[in-house]
Parts: structure tokens; C-alpha cells; sequence
């Protein structure tokens, strides 16, 4: 995708990524609605995990077999000592995960409906607000390295531009952008993405077209590649995930039915999967039928990060360069 080349690796080779971006502690209700504003309900449960996009990305990946190195930054807390711990424990590089004194470690609460499983979200950044470009360039070596360079929107975007712009400097490393939170997103930022990775609503937040079946995800997908992402991927949910190629092609890619648990984080299971198979050299055809199947699997278990399936957990299939389903 790159500068046009071709990103076809042998698939036994183990991937490298680089993911710069947030980490969050998760703090998850459930209940059976969510409430509206003024109301008070009675929660069924409360957990904590580990989360924030960029670092459920960077899970996911290493979970499927990458090697991953994550750019992060954590508040010097208790939480955010917690957490560079589990990274290490996920077999995820650290040596670019720095602590604030300033700023606490960025929190998430998340309410979670029993009913349906879909869940609301609210991000307090903390400490993901002081990251730097110049802490992307201490990793220049590894995002280098990486056959994928990922970012997202919960970090300061200059950080993801600053990365994505040492991964041209390299050539044949895929930049990689899910724009969530859904930010409008600068032009100097699109013009260094090769593949950009919305939801439906991320989608309509950067287009102003509603995205509720697939010829409006396409509508949305062309408006987004004419701003210069040469491939565009709208996640649909239970719907699976249309993509446009940089020669105008639509694929589609249907997700399983499953009756969903919990939703929450299922968006970073996709992407991250992507990320993996494409750092494999897989076509984005099967990228994107292997992503939907692994974010599907995500959605039958409660929690984030404890709801991404382990390699050993899959089909072998997944992981060959043959035909899968």
C-alpha cells in the first residue's frame, strides 16, 4: 500500500509492528440500560482492566504472534506501574513506554448494556497528553523495523505524525491510522496514511455522511480516500467491514453471527488483527476476512482486553496462506 508496493511477505515470518498510542485502566459497569442524563440506576457489576486503544491494539497483535513495540506514555502511579507490568507479561516491548510525573495514568469508564451488549465510553486521557513527538523519535529504530507502523486519535495526533513520517522515510512500511476518538483529522496526517481504519460513526464524523448500510459506507470510504489514505477500511460491526483499494475496488468482508456479550473493544480486536495479517504479507481481501472472524470471536466474552483470543485459541487456518472459511 505504501508508495504503491506490493506488501506480500512469506507468511511464516514473524511480523513486526509498531503501535504509538494510548493506554488506558478500564473501568467497566454493567447494568441492565445505560442511563440517560439525570438518572440514577442500580449497576449489576463493576471490574477493572487494561485498555486504551493503541495498547488493546498492540494486545491483540501480540497475542496473534507478532513482535510488538509499543510508544506509550503512562502516569507514575500505581495504575500505570500495573500496566507497563502487564505489557511485559503480553511478551510486548516496553522500552519506549515512559512515565509522567505530572499527569495521572488515563482512566475509561465504560457502561455496558446487558441487553445488547453495545457500550458507552468516556476517555480521560491523563498522561496519554503528554506524549511527545520527540519520545515517537527515540523509537525511530523500531518503527523502522515494523512492516506495520499503527496510531490512533488518543494520543496527540502530531506524535502519530511524527511516526508515520519516519515510517516513509524507510519505504514498504504500511501507515496504519484508526482515527478514534473520531477528531477531525489534519491533512498532513492523511497525506502520510496509507490505510485508514474508521467505524461507521468515526466514519460520519469525518465525512458528515450517515453510515447505516453499505452504499453509504461506500459514499464515506471515497470521500475519505480523496483525502489521501490510498486504502480506506469502514468497520460495520455485526455487518463485518468494507474496504476500498487504492484502484477503486470494494471488498467486503461479512462478519459470523454471534450473539454478542460485550462490544467493548472489539473495534481494537479488528484492527489489531489487521494489522498482524497484513504485517504477514497477507492480500487486504483475507486480511479482512480473518480480522472480522477474530473480532467476532471477541464479543462472546465480558471485558477488553481479557476478551482478545490468544493464537493457540484459533483455527491454524487463520495463520496459513491458504483459503480460510
Amino acid at each position: 500500500m505504501a508508495n504503491g508496493k506490493s506488501h506480500r511477505l512469506r507468511m511464516n515470518r514473524i511480523p513486526r509492528i509498531c503501535v504509538v498510542g494510548s493506554a488506558m485502566f478500564d473501568q467497566v459497569t454493567r447494568t441492565p440500560t445505560i442511563p440517560r442524563l439525570g438518572e440514577t440506576l442500580r449497576g449489576s457489576s463493576y471490574h477493572t482492566g487494561f485498555g486504551g486503544k493503541g495498547a488493546n491494539q498492540a494486545v491483540t497483535a501480540a497475542r496473534l504472534g507478532a513482535d510488538v513495540t509499543l510508544v506509550a506514555r503512562l502516569g507514575n502511579d500505581a495504575i500505570g506501574k500495573q500496566t507497563a507490568k502487564h505489557y511485559v507479561a503480553e511478551g510486548i516491548r516496553t522500552e519506549f513506554v515512559s512515565f509522567d510525573d505530572r499527569l495521572p495514568s488515563g482512566v475509561a469508564p465504560i457502561w455496558v448494556e446487558e441487553s445488547s451488549g453495545q457500550n458507552c465510553i468516556l476517555v480521560v486521557p491523563g498522561a496519554n497528553q503528554a506524549l511527545q513527538p520527540a519520545d515517537v523519535r527515540q523509537a525511530a529504530g523500531a518503527i523502522r523495523a515494523a512492516q506495520v507502523v499503527l496510531c490512533q486519535l488518543e494520543i496527540p495526533w502530531k506524535c502519530s505524525l511524527e511516526a508515520f513520517r519516519i515510517a516513509r522515510e524507510q519505504g514498504g512500511t504500511i501507515t496504519l491510522l484508526n482515527p478514534a476518538p473520531p477528531e477531525q483529522v489534519p491533512a498532513e496526517l492523511l497525506a502520510v496514511t496509507d490505510l485508514l481504519a474508521p467505524n461507521e460513526s468515526e466514519a460520519t464524523a469525518l465525512t458528515g455522511i450517515p453510515v447505516t448500510n453499505l452504499e453509504e459506507a461506500e459514499r464515506a470510504a471515497r470521500a475519505l480516500q480523496s483525502r489521501g489514505p490510498q486504502t480506506v477500511v469502514i468497520t460495520l460491526g455485526a455487518q463485518g467491514a468494507l474496504a476500498l483499494t487504492p484502484g477503486g475496488e470494494i471488498l467486503l468482508s461479512s462478519a459470523p453471527a454471534v450473539q454478542a456479550v460485550d462490544t467493548t473493544g472489539a473495534g481494537d480486536c479488528f484492527i489489531g488483527s489487521l494489522a498482524f495479517f497484513l504485517s504477514m504479507g497477507l492480500a487486504l481481501g483475507p486480511a479482512l476476512q480473518r480480522a472480522c472472524h477474530i473480532a467476532s470471536r471477541s464479543v462472546l466474552t465480558q471485558g477488553t482486553q481479557t476478551s482478545f483470543p490468544r493464537r493457540s485459541e484459533l483455527d491454524p487456518d487463520l495463520f496459513s496462506d491458504g483459503t480460510f472459511g
